[in-house]
Order: structure tokens, then sequence, then C-alpha cells
């Protein structure tokens, strides 16, 4: 294993880490707001993208710790299928992303609503109110 295996090992534990512990305070983040029925079309794409982007990295450690070892074919082209994945859901994440920002959208939210006998409860508690 030479230099640039283990540096890129150690950069690729570092963005997993990271990544990882990102989406934990995202989850609570969700969970706090799915509770007050609205969620921001913004951080859910962000927690989409970060999703993906802690997938690439797993496949990536995966990936660099196998290649010292050797592997067969099956299991470079799982590799390589599994790579694909991550990094269309990488790409599709950062779309998202460049289009709420460059439409200035980012203050967007889905409000979830709750469905109750007699009507339908509105987003803002005062919309009935002049």
């Amino acid at each position: 294993m030479g230099v640039i295996d283990v540096l890129l090992l150690i950069a690729y534990s570092v963005s997993l880490i990271c990544a990882l512990l990102l989406i934990a305070a995202l989850f609570l983040y969700f969970r706090r707001r799915l509770r007050a029925k609205a969620v921001s079309l913004f951080m859910l794409a962000a927690f989409f993208f970060l999703g993906a982007y802690t997938l690439k990295m797993a496949i990536a450690l995966w990936i660099r710790f196998t290649a010292v070892s050797g592997a067969d074919s099956v299991l470079a082209s799982l590799k390589t299928e599994a790579w694909a994945v991550a990094q269309t859901g990488t790409a599709i994440g950062l779309l998202i992303l460049t289009l709420l920002v460059f439409t200035k959208r980012r203050d967007l939210f889905i409000v979830l609503q709750e469905v109750k006998k007699g009507g339908v409860s509105h987003a803002d508690p005062n919309a009935n109110q002049k």
C-alpha cells in the first residue's frame, strides 16, 4: 500500500464520518420539522445529496481497501455498478440544489396536512381571520 492509498483512505474516512454526523443532525432537524408539518424543500434536497454522497464515500472506501488485495471480475463489476448508482444520486442531488439556488427558491416548504373529518387544515392557523 502506497502513500497515496493511505492518504485516500484517511480522506475518505474523514469525509464519511463527517457526512454521517451531518445526516444524524439533519435527521433530528427533519423529525422536528415533520412534527411541525412543514419541511424545507432545500433541506430535503440537501439531505438527499448528503445521503448519496455518504454512499459514494462508503463505496470509495470499499474500492480502495480491496484495490490493495486484488479482486475478481465479478466483484469489480459490482463495484462499478455501485459507484454508478452513488454518482448518479450525487449528481441528481447537486442538480436539485443548483436549481433551487439559482431560481431563488431556497425558502420553499412542503406542508404536510393532516386528514381530519370535517375539513382540511391550513398551514397558517390564522388563514380564515382578517
